[in-house]
């Protein structure tokens, strides 16, 4: 039985924390949306929906990952690794390369839309406007590569989570503790 976090466990400041969840749910359900949809007819109101649901949400994750970016370099709290060697070398490399294919993935979304040259709008709200021309033959290159980063953060991040769990299971080092309670 893992020990309760004390006094003396470190934890993450309580925006980090949610800017770690809502990236989590975030993915997870852009994932779900892009996956039901694909075995619906093309054409159908339910996969339209499910499409235009899932630019809507994909924009928040693009602003909610520039603020967890912007709030990881200038005021998230930053705590000394749970664990040395080869642990804190494969942590660190699984972070940046999950930081790096979800920033490719926003940029892959946007390149897609506007290569399939339709409104990219925001929950109704406001379209974004087109800020490069490409060109339509395009569109599957961007659609198979935004498909690919898409399965590859999936595995990256299951691979997080258990590897989350062996820390707190096995090597009862506090690590998944800091990341679900804050001080």
């Amino acid at each position: 039985m893992t020990p309760p976090a004390s006094a003396g466990t470190p934890h993450y400041d309580r925006a980090t924390i949610a800017f770690h969840w809502l990236t989590v749910i975030l993915v997870v359900g852009l994932f779900a949306l892009a996956e039901i949809w694909g075995f619906l007819p093309r054409g159908t109101p339910t996969r339209r929906l499910l499409q235009s649901v899932h630019i809507s949400f994909g924009l928040l994750f693009a602003a909610v990952f520039v603020l967890r970016v912007v709030w990881r370099l200038s005021r998230g709290r930053h705590l000394p690794p749970a664990s040395g060697g080869w642990l804190r070398l494969a942590g660190a490399g699984m972070h940046g390369l999950l930081y790096l294919l979800l920033a490719a993935q926003i940029v892959l979304g946007f390149l897609f839309r506007w290569a399939q040259g339709e409104p990219f709008a925001f929950f109704g709200l406001f379209d974004i406007p087109t800020l490069v021309s490409i060109d339509h033959e395009q569109r599957r290159f961007f659609g198979g590569l935004h498909n690919t980063v898409a399965w590859s953060i999936i595995v990256l991040a299951c691979i997080h989570a258990v590897a989350a769990l062996f820390h707190h299971y096995v090597l009862r080092d506090g690590v998944l503790r800091r990341m679900t309670a804050s001080r």
